[in-house]
């Protein structure tokens, strides 16, 4: 029995050296797989950065093969008597973890994600993509891998003995632990001051959750609460990729400084699609009828920010971080000034989205003169700011770009006149009223105000003659939801049906016959029209947007449009919506936005998406 007991405690004491050292040249394995996920996000530009990337590869590759030893080899070493048996059991476990990270490469290379139920739903698919048919032939390397964890098995059994005498497990296992903890300390330190570089790393590598202590901090004095959201707000969120736009130097026509027109883009903050009728919006209407309606338009985002980045950059906004972070302006903006186009910004909210001051009109915007006025005061004050501004304009081309927010606002009282009743006033009256109601008939007197200020500004500019020589684009950033859906959603920014993507966009293009378009249209399609056929860039659109020229949109009609933001990834389909979050969950809604149980996303369309979604990063900019 003695004899027995020692052997038992002897077999189990050389199976956990075994063990740790099997798992200490797993971890040699990791790692250097692990470097694809380097070369494939770039190489940080600062020192701390750069510090922190190997810290944490060193570290997390550490933690993983470690933690996977600790829960399923480790016990099973008081489990399995056989030295053989116990061995070849850890080689399976080895194998198989190596060929998960594998696909997790794979799928990081291909998509920039890493495994999870949408990539799952993409690798597993029937349907035949160039992604289905690559991934399998990483299953060839699973007897490669087999052997070689089989090789490497009995080279540290033969050599156990020696590898235990040389002393170095604990100096080993004390490197793996610095880099570990000094890894999440230094993400603690950037994540509570907001420092890119290193947070823009928490994605890298697989099964990574960096640590943030902001309420610890914050307890012991350490952390300003409100400089921190000061900071994020003035920075965009704190991780963010390396952004090239554009992906090549962009090229002109020999002539393209000739004959240029004019610019007038007008934003009406939070107006959806269907408020363009002739009883809400008679002025407009009756403007969209005489030049270029767009009836299926989209807006590249339910968010403010989002859907005034995708119309200026032509980009998803997704990469609106990043141009943030880095200060990246339009190329078309860029283009303007290069023209020597005269500017003239206007707001009736004085541009207090940070993105305008950041990236969109960094160079143009002048601080706003307006007074604190309600907004349907200050919208008034704007249009006749951008009036006058018309009025002093010579022979030189203009850019102009009017935003009022009267429409965004209108849960604030104006004293101009409310067709559409019972509306808010009534309700404060004491008026019994559905509330849905109440909230509706008062945006659509909102609507109906602007309209009226719009009429005014486009008669004025028709009167003066500069209608002739002008591109005239009215849009606006989202819709408004006043829970049609019945998902007790309102408002904007709260799910993805069509009342908060969907917006008019009404185009006057000199010389071009009334139309109305029923394709699908988006906002990523503004930039490269006017690009192209304002501006006359003779470069691809693709090195500069994701969208498409409007005028090429017949010849090849959208089956799809992007929309979305850094959170989510969304597509619309005529009959569908498929919205999928950042962490690879995915949701189908018919085109009424109700929730289909068994939808499945259409995977060669979510490919493309994919695929667009990360064209402009480029880990050799890191370089530059």
């Amino acid at each position: 029995m003695v004899d027995s007991g020692t052997s038992y405690r002897d077999k189990v004491s050389q199976l956990i050296s075994w063990g740790h050292w099997f798992s200490f040249f797993n971890i040699i394995a990791a790692m250097l797989l692990g470097t694809r996920y380097i070369s494939q996000s770039g190489w940080p530009e600062t020192l701390l950065g750069q510090t922190y990337l190997i810290f944490n590869w060193v570290g997390h590759f550490g933690f993983l093969v470690f933690a996977l030893y600790i829960l399923i080899i480790f016990p099973a070493s008081f489990i399995i008597p056989s030295q053989r048996l116990m061995r070849l059991f850890a080689v399976l476990v080895a194998t198989t973890g190596m060929m998960v990270l594998l696909l997790d490469i794979y799928a990081y290379e291909t998509l920039h994600l890493h495994l999870n139920p949408l990539v799952w739903e993409l690798l597993l698919s029937g349907e035949k993509t160039d992604m289905n048919a690559h991934w399998q032939y990483l299953f060839v390397a699973v007897p490669a891998i087999f052997i070689l964890q089989l090789i490497m098995s009995e080279w540290v059994w033969r050599k156990l003995r020696k590898l235990t005498r040389k002393r170095i497990g604990i100096p080993v296992a004390t490197v793996f632990a610095i880099c570990f903890i000094s890894s999440h300390l230094i993400h603690i330190w950037a994540d509570a001051f907001i420092y890119s570089p290193v947070t823009a790393q928490r994605s890298t590598f697989p099964v990574s959750y960096p640590m943030t202590a902001k309420t610890f901090m914050e307890k012991y004095g350490l952390l300003d609460r409100q400089e921190y959201q000061r900071l994020r707000e003035q920075r965009g969120q704190e991780n963010s990729e390396v952004i090239r736009y554009p992906l090549e130097p962009l090229a002109f026509a020999p002539d393209a400084s000739k004959y240029q027109k004019n610019l007038l883009m007008v934003m009406i903050e939070g107006l959806r699609a269907d408020m363009l009728n002739p009883v809400t919006m008679p002025h407009l209407y009756q403007f969209a009828n005489e030049n270029l309606w767009f009836k299926n338009h989209f807006s590249s985002s339910n968010d403010d920010m989002a859907g005034l980045f995708g119309l200026f950059y032509g980009l998803p906004g997704s990469y609106a971080q990043s141009a943030r972070t880095e200060g990246l302006r339009p190329v078309l903006m860029n283009t303007l000034n290069n023209r020597r186009y005269q500017i003239g910004l206007f707001s009736g909210d004085g541009f207090t989205n940070p993105i305008y001051y950041q990236s969109i009109f960094s160079a143009d915007l002048q601080s706003d003169d307006l007074p604190d006025l309600p907004a349907w005061q200050a919208d008034a004050e704007a249009v006749s700011q951008m009036q006058a501004w018309l009025a002093a304009r010579d022979t030189s081309p203009w850019f102009g770009y009017l935003e009022l927010a009267t429409v965004s606002d209108y849960e604030q009282s104006g004293d101009y006149p409310q067709p559409f009743q019972p509306s808010l006033d009534s309700a404060m009256a004491g008026v019994d009223t559905q509330t849905a109601l109440v909230l509706k008939n008062s945006y659509n007197n909102a609507a109906h105000y602007i309209d009226d200020q719009l009429g005014a500004l486009l008669e004025d500019l028709k009167q003066s003659g500069q209608l002739e020589n002008t591109v005239v684009m009215i849009t606006s950033n989202h819709g408004m939801e006043f829970n049609e859906t019945g998902l007790n959603t309102w408002g904007s920014n709260t799910n993805y049906s069509r009342y908060q993507l969907q917006v008019p966009l009404v185009m006057h293009w000199p010389n071009q016959a009334p139309e109305q378009i029923t394709h699908y249209s988006s906002h990523l399609d503004v930039a490269p029209t006017l690009m192209e056929s304002m501006l006359s860039v003779s470069s691809p659109a693709e090195n500069y947007s994701s969208g498409t020229n409007l005028f090429e949109l017949k010849n090849r009609p959208r089956k799809w449009v992007i929309a979305g933001d850094s959170r989510d990834i969304v597509v619309v389909q005529p009959q569908k919506t498929t919205v999928v979050d950042k962490f690879g969950n995915y949701k189908v809604y018919d085109k009424h936005y109700t929730p289909l149980p068994e939808g499945k996303p259409q995977l060669s369309v979510l490919m493309q998406v994919m695929h667009e979604l990360k064209r402009f990063y480029h880990p050799e900019e890191h370089d530059r």
